[in-house]
Formats: structure tokens, sequence, C-alpha cells
């Protein structure tokens, strides 16, 4: 009888608290909303873009009540698709200075902002400085998709180029004893050289060197382009950047010296004397989300490191996993209104296992008779590209990093570093291989023979999903394979990706593979199905039995996790690289 009485009332207490936060979530929807008020006739639309968009679903309610309201890449795309057809909203504001955005993201924002112009409306960006102590090539060449740019009087335009830096740990390593023991198909794959080598190979040179200038060419010829420079001056100008603001307006980078009222006061002036400002969230709150009618188009989110297990917690709705994965795919092959799939993708891979268990729902959805379509964000890379080749097509921007088909594996090994502390091991086994991903042995020529196996039956299980979904032969790949990263421009024209572009390109390809007349109406729906607060928090309580808790990519896994704790306060962190993993290119800034 106790026991039921403590159940009944445990089971009152989640009621009563998940109603609590459900009439919580509801003041606070209302209070950011403004309640159901009409939209006014004349509107600025205002977007700040220092703090970045994130690249994925938009956060569930328990998220947005903990965290607030968080920006997406979708609803910025989305606001100005709808207002550029609105008579009320009259020009755009935003705010940035932060290098925030990759370059593929900010690429998609300038194709939206273009739009947005090309139905006459006005642009007007502002920053207090683009990159005080810091790069700002990123920001600004992003202002320049705007009709005018002000500068704050102090501010710089801090044009300073692209940079690739990496840094290396070998010789750090060897004063510790710990010996980095990998091996990689091919000899692009350098994901590990950070840890393996003193400097860069030739191969990784050469791969970075092609990477920074397929991007500073994209950069200059965009920032040409919109502020009638040729190209070669552009060049010029990054040679001698950063530049004063004085300096900036004399060059012609932009359009005027103030301060953020007077910008604000400028985008106003393009519309009705009482005009109101009025964010992006707010606005597609009131107004509506565009494509919300019409044949249905399935949007799956694909972000982040692709590992066997999956999210927990608030990160759950940003979770790259087969079971994830497979839910989505699997609902919306099933639902018939479907008629394709929209598949957006923002990973540079991991685990291998998860990535070809991921490829294969994209088969399977195909083979259910959804068309899949995919747009690659920043990066869609190793793992990341592994899960896209199947698709019917291919969109990346001109920057997205795209590609690395290859492999790596192997472990850290520490029998050096234990020595040395006076740490001993001792073990019995069974098995000539039973030691084969122990961090306190190197491996044995047995092992290294089956790692080395292994790896070759991956690295050729990737190429022939890449020759069968590319439709291209196995030279071709082998071509563009060797764990070789490229630009989005560059990938196109090596037959890897279908078209350049962002969402909104990816979504005509979908129309097109859903058999529907160009421009038709569509509903774009997000998979899984965005759940209610009182589901959100339910889906947080609820046991997760059905989960696999092996999240990690085994021996590479345990063995970057020891070097977390010993490298800490270096802050050396490697998260779950797995066995297909993208090279890091130095975060290119």
């Amino acid at each position: 009888m106790r026991r039921f009485f403590v159940g009944f009332f445990a089971v009152i207490g989640v009621i009563a608290f998940v109603g609590f936060l459900g009439i919580v979530g509801l003041t606070v929807a209302l209070v950011r909303t403004g309640g159901a008020k009409p939209l006014p006739s004349d509107i600025v639309l205002t977007a700040d873009l220092t703090g970045g968009l994130t690249d994925g679903p938009s956060p569930d309610p328990l998220s947005r009540l903990v965290l607030g309201n968080t920006a997406t890449l979708r609803d910025f795309v989305d606001a100005l698709d709808r207002a550029a057809d609105d008579s009320r909203v009259k020009s755009l504001y935003i705010e940035l200075g932060d290098d925030s955005l990759g370059l593929a993201k900010t690429q998609e924002v300038r194709d939206a902002i273009a739009a947005f112009r090309a139905k006459g409306k006005t642009a007007i960006a502002f920053a207090d400085t683009f990159g005080e102590g810091g790069p700002g090539t990123r920001p600004y060449y992003l202002a320049t998709s705007c009709d005018e740019i002000w500068l704050q009087p102090l501010g710089e335009v801090g044009l300073t180029g692209l940079r690739s830096e990496t840094p290396f740990l070998r010789g750090f390593l060897d004063k510790l004893g710990i010996a980095a023991d990998f091996e990689h198909r091919e000899e692009f794959k350098t994901a590990m050289n950070s840890l393996t080598e003193t400097r860069m190979t030739g191969p990784q040179r050469e791969e970075v060197e092609a990477l920074l200038s397929s991007l500073s060419e994209q950069i200059d010829r965009g920032i040409a382009t919109a502020r009638k420079l040729t190209p070669d001056k552009v060049a010029a100008i990054v040679d001698r950047a950063p530049v004063s603001a004085e300096e900036a307006r004399d060059l012609g980078l932009v359009t005027n010296i103030g301060y953020r009222d007077q910008a604000m006061s400028a985008a106003r002036a393009h519309a009705a004397a009482g005009a109101k400002f009025m964010s992006i969230s707010r606005y597609l709150t009131a107004a509506g989300r565009p494509n919300s009618t019409g044949s249905e188009i399935a949007l799956i989110y694909g972000n982040g490191l692709i590992t066997r297990g999956g999210a927990t917690g608030l990160a759950q709705d940003n979770d790259f996993s087969p079971r994830a994965i497979a839910r989505a795919f699997t609902a919306a092959s099933r639902d018939t209104d479907v008629r394709a799939i929209l598949f957006r993708i923002d990973s540079p891979g991991g685990s291998a296992t998860a990535s070809e268990t991921i490829w294969r729902e994209v088969e399977r959805a195909r083979e259910r008779g959804k068309p899949v379509i995919v747009s690659m964000g920043d990066v869609a890379a190793s793992g990341g590209y592994y899960v896209a080749a199947p698709a019917d097509k291919i969109v990346a921007e001109p920057a997205t990093l795209t590609g690395s088909i290859g492999v790596l594996g192997g472990k850290l090994v520490f029998d050096g570093l234990m020595q040395k502390l006076g740490i001993t091991v001792d073990s019995a086994e069974r098995g000539a291989n039973s030691g084969m991903f122990s961090i306190a042995q190197g491996f044995s020529p047995l092992a290294r023979e089956r790692l080395n196996a292994e790896l070759d039956d991956t690295y050729a299980g990737f190429k022939n999903h890449v020759a069968a979904g590319r439709h291209l032969s196995a030279d071709a790949v082998e071509a563009v394979a060797k764990g070789r990263v490229w630009s989005g421009e560059d990938a196109k024209e090596k037959g890897l990706v279908d078209a350049l572009g962002g969402y909104e390109t990816a979504l005509d390809l979908a129309r097109e593979a859903a058999k529907l007349p160009a421009g038709a109406p569509v509903k774009v729906v997000v998979y899984p199905r965005e759940r209610g607060l009182t589901a959100a928090l339910l889906g947080r309580l609820r046991d997760r039995d059905d989960e696999d808790e092996t999240t990690s990519a085994g021996t590479l896994q345990r063995s970057l996790t020891a070097l977390r704790m010993i490298l800490a306060a270096a802050e050396v962190a490697f998260a779950d690289p797995g066995l297909l993993r993208m090279p890091p290119m130095g975060d290119i800034r």
C-alpha cells in the first residue's frame, strides 16, 4: 500500500510539474511573440548575426523554454523568402562584426539577401568593426551582399584573407612517452597528422593550399562584384588590411561611417516614417513560414559528428546517429504524403560503422520510392559525404568542404609514459590479437596486418558506394579520393556534387525529383516531427533502455579520451573522430 501511495503522488507531482512548465512556456511564447497582434503596415526586418546561425531544426519547446529562442539558418532563409513578397516589409537591417558563421553558411545567407533585394527591397549592414583583434574576412564578405555597409568611426575592416594553422603535438607526445600509431587510406587522409607529425606533409600542404586558393578566389570574386571592384584590387586590399574606417570608405569597401542608431535610421528611411523594427523570428512567427502548403517534402537534418550511439539531454535534437536518422527516414518513407526527402548534412564524419548504417537508410528510402536530395552546409566530408553518396542529387555551396573519401584507424600507445611514471601493466589473454586494442602496448605484426585489412575493406567499400551513387568509374573515384578534401566548387567539377547552392536550390531539385512543376507549392515538414512541450519533457525523462550504450568508436575513442585528460591544460580536444573523419583544416579563417 505504501508503494502505491508513493507511486501515486510521484505521478501527480510529474503531471503538476509538466503542467507548470506548459503554463510557463505558453506565457513566455506569448510575451516573445507579442500575442496575436496583426503585423504593422510598414516593417523593417532586423537580424543580429554576430552570434551566428545554427544549422538544424528549431529547438523543441522545452529547449526554447530553458535556453531561449535560437535563430537557425532556415529561419533566416525562410523569413527573407516570405518577406521578399510581403509588401509590408520595406527593408532589412543586419548587425555583423564577429567571425561566427562558417564560409558556406555565409554564402547561403548572402544568397538569401540577394534574392530579397532582387524583389526591390533594401538591405543595410552595420558593424562596429569587422575583426577588432581578430579576423574579419567572413563577416565583411557577408556584408557586401547589402546595399549599404555602415561602419563605426573607430572600426576597421579586417579583410586579412584566410589562414589555416594546425598545431602539431608529435614533439610533445614524444616527451611524454606517448606514441601515436595510425594507418590511413590514403596520403591525404591526414586527420591524425597533428599527432604523428611535426609539420605538414607534402600531400597535406598541397590539399590545404588548394583549398585556401579556391576559397580566397570565391571571396575576392564576391566582394569585387558587390563593391564594383576588380578581383586584383580586392587582393591588393587584402594584402594591406586591416584598414581604418576612413580608408575603407576611400577604397570603396563601405558606404557610410556612422553609429548603430544612424544605420537604423537609414534602414527606416527606406520605409514609412512610422515603420516598426521587427526581428526575423517574430516576423516569421506572425507571418508564417513559406512552403507551408502543398505537396509534402520531408526535411531531415544530419548535423555534427556521426556516432553509433546518440545524443542525450537537450542535445537530442542534433543527434546524428543511426537510431535518430533511421527514425526520421522510416517515418518519412512510410508517409504516403511525402513526395521527396531533403537531407541537410553538416558533418565532418565520425564512426565508419554508423556511417554505413545511415548510408543504408538513404538507400532504403530511395528503394521505397522517395527521392533524396542532399543539401550540404559548411562541411560534408568523410562520413558526412559517405551518407550523402547514394542521394539522387547533391547540392553544395562553393565553399562547402566536401569529399575526404578515405579512412584511418589506430591508437595512442601509453607504455612509454607509464614507464616514466612507474606504472606497470600485467595481463592474461586468450587469442593472438586480444591485446590489439590495448593502449598499453603497440600493434603486433599480426594485429597491424588485421588493422590494415580492415582499413582496406572500409576504403574499398567507401569508394564503391561513391562510384555507384555518383555513377563514376572506379578510376574516376580513385582520382578524387585518397582522403582529399575539396571545396564545393572544385567538387562539382570532379563529379562529387550536382549543383552549387543552398537550401533553396536543394528544395527546387526536390520539387523536380517529386515530378512537381517548377515553383509548385510545397509543404516542408521536419522529420522527426516536432514535439510539444509535454512530449519533449517526457522524452527527456523516460528510460533509454532501447539505446545502444556503446557510443564510442572503439580504441580510437579510448585513446583520445586518455589524451584529453593528459593535455587538458593545452586545450587539446578530439571528439570521437572514428574512422571516417575529415582532416582538420586548421580552422580556416
